[in-house]
């Protein structure tokens, strides 16, 4: 495709610089003249907008991916064709001024556990966000995972790269094209299908490559990369690198599962897993939302010249003034003070008196007997450690439950603390037997009225039962309570009995025709276990789903069996032209369309060229069928 710089899209759109380019389309960096900002305009290369299935997908994913609405994705903002100038089909994206995680691991080579998990979960929440409304990226990469200026991660490419449903004029390898052989999963490789376990194995590949600072597989050429993808199964990374986590080293190892079915089911199951391997590792940091930009603290006003001024004052203020010299005058008024003197000698003597005759009340008198000390929360061996010097001693007279006081411990004292007893006398006690407790017994599988006999027994508030679906336990028996049994409740605590309504049944719709995506989605979250075969088909495009069991229109067990068959498209291809085509490019081009090769070489040429083939050209043959060419 030529270089569009400089030119005016759509009448608004002027394009800046080229900023990329791909097997499907180049980006531009670009002016929105309208608005006065910058944008990212994708526009599609010349050959591929000729397919009307390919530009009709194309356009349906892009308003997939528009209605998207999450931080760490790339916001798609508009879309057309541009009909004055030259004919191309652009999309328009905001523009993120920054570069690709490819650049970043380029120069950082691999990163620590820590700042490898910060990349990760941005990027799982976003693709969370995506596989929620069943749309599969398909393309995911370090190139296509962008770091801003401002730190902030973001996706790109989301639901552009829809390689399997095409139309019949690509082939299932046709998905190679769209993506880096890398990172595809196996069986984009081998039918090219994808699903949302497809986008695990891409990010769990870049994954890999986030902690050990390389690909798992390298080759020369990208037919040998996807061919170790399918047979050979990605290594641990701890076999690379040293350090890493037993949790975060399984979690990557499942999700490059060369099988499906082992990996996490999507990205919000894949979220969830590293944010816990997260917490556990970090236990004591904040764990914050990484979709969101951390605020700066703001910054504390400075001092103003006024402020100084009152600070100033307040010092001034504040310095004690020192006292005048007495006058005459004062000086005389202080001598006839003296008579008020003599007044208080006369009342402090009186109050000694006093103090004489209280004294001999306490100490000789009636007034002789023991103040009882504080004993509230002490055990019997402080209780006695504190009696026995003044010559008392102690008796429990009862014992009551407490939420407050430990067991064992002294709930109140008979008289209380500062009363008196006798000398040699006796303080009486109340211990606490700690906080009340009644432990819920086991309920599990019985009938509804045997559960709430046994319950009612106890001074419990028992609710009415609740009827909950269960795939473990009968219909019209107890699930289990809640508080659950032997758990120790207090007096009047609310207890609910579950009881089963047996396993909920769900309608299946028929997914005939329909995407094996959609399929998968929807039936996995509506609780059934999905398997997948793949079969030729005729009458169904690649990707379609040929038939299903149970049928839809029926019921089935939530949690059941659902089986598809999948359409890997039709089981005849078309014998190309490959006249005057090297003899390499001709042998691959056979090979992709699932045909065998014999190779008839004349003559004595170093670069072969196909001269005949035979069946001839334009002849339908079925896959796996021999061709024979002569080149020379």
């Amino acid at each position: 495709m030529s270089d569009l710089t400089g030119e005016l899209i759509d009448g608004r759109y002027q394009l800046i610089r080229q900023m990329a380019t791909g097997g499907m389309a180049s980006i531009y960096e670009a002016l929105d003249t309208r608005l006065d900002r910058k944008v990212a305009v994708k526009i599609m290369h010349p050959h591929l907008a000729q397919d009307e299935q390919f530009v009709e997908r194309f356009i349906r994913e892009a308003k997939a991916a528009a209605a998207l609405s999450h931080p760490n994705i790339v916001a798609v903002q508009d879309q057309g064709w541009n009909q004055n100038g030259t004919p191309a089909i652009f999309l328009v994206m905001e523009m993120i001024e920054g570069h690709t995680l490819r650049e970043y691991l380029n120069e950082q080579g691999s990163l620590s556990v820590k700042d490898g998990i910060k990349f990760l979960l941005p990027v799982l929440s976003a693709l969370s966000a995506a596989h929620k409304i069943g749309i599969v990226h398909r393309d995911l990469k370090p190139e296509n995972i962008l770091i801003s200026k401002e730190g902030r991660i973001k996706i790109a490419d989301f639901g552009l790269a829809k390689g399997p449903l095409l139309g019949g004029t690509m082939t299932a390898e046709s998905s190679v094209i769209l993506g880096s052989v890398s990172y595809l999963s196996p069986e984009q490789v081998q039918r090219g299908i994808a699903d949302s376990r497809s986008d695990i194995y891409s990010i769990a590949i870049t994954a890999f490559e986030i902690f050990t600072g390389k690909k798992p597989f390298e080759g020369a050429e990208p037919i040998q990369i996807a061919y170790m993808h399918v047979n050979n199964r990605v290594p641990k990374i701890s076999s690379l690198v040293s350090g890493i986590p037993e949790q975060l080293d399984d979690l990557i190892y499942r999700a490059t599962s060369s099988n499906p079915d082992e990996r996490p089911r999507d990205a919000t199951v894949f979220h969830e897993e590293l944010s816990r391997i997260n917490q556990a590792l970090s236990p004591k940091e904040n764990q914050l939302s990484l979709e969101l930009d951390i605020p700066i603290e703001p910054m504390r006003p400075k001092p103003t010249r006024k402020s100084l001024r009152a600070k100033v004052r307040e010092l001034t203020e504040s310095i004690p003034t020192p006292a005048p010299r007495e006058t005459t005058e004062e000086v005389r008024k202080r001598k006839k003070a003296s008579k008020r003197v003599r007044r208080n000698r006369k009342i402090a003597l009186l109050m000694a008196v006093v103090v004489g005759i209280v004294g001999w009340y306490v100490l000789i008198g009636p007034g002789s007997r023991v103040v009882v000390p504080s004993t509230v929360g002490a055990s019997q061996s402080e209780v006695s450690a504190a009696l026995e010097p003044l010559g008392l001693t102690s008796l429990i007279i009862e014992k009551q439950f407490s939420e407050d006081i430990a067991e064992g411990r002294v709930i109140q004292s008979l008289p209380e603390a500062g009363g008196r007893v006798d000398a040699g006398g006796t303080v009486k006690l109340i211990v606490s037997k700690g906080p009340e407790r009644f432990t819920l017994p086991l309920v599990v599988g019985l009938t509804p009225e045997a559960a709430t006999n046994l319950i009612a027994k106890m001074p419990l508030d028992l609710k009415p039962l609740s009827e909950e679906f269960s795939t473990t336990v009968p219909k019209g028996y107890v699930i289990d309570s809640n508080p659950p049994s032997g758990e120790k409740v207090k007096r009047g605590s609310v207890v609910v009995i579950r009881v089963s309504k047996g396993i909920e049944q769900v309608a299946l719709t028929s997914y005939i025709g329909k995407s094996s995506d959609q399929a998968l989605n929807e039936l996995q979250d509506a609780g059934f276990a999905v398997t997948s075969t793949y079969a030729f088909s005729e009458t169904r495009l690649a990707g379609e789903v040929i038939s299903q069991k149970p049928a839809g229109g029926a019921t089935a067990d939530k949690g059941s069996a659902v089986a598809l068959v999948i359409s890997k498209g039709t089981q005849y291809a078309y014998i190309p032209n490959l006249f005057s085509i090297e003899e390499a490019k001709a042998v691959q081009a056979l090979k992709d369309l699932e045909l065998k090769v014999v190779v008839k070489k004349i003559g004595k040429k170093a670069v072969k060229k196909v001269t005949n083939i035979s069946p001839k050209v334009g002849s339908k043959v079925k896959r796996g069928s021999t061709v024979t060419i002569t080149v020379g």
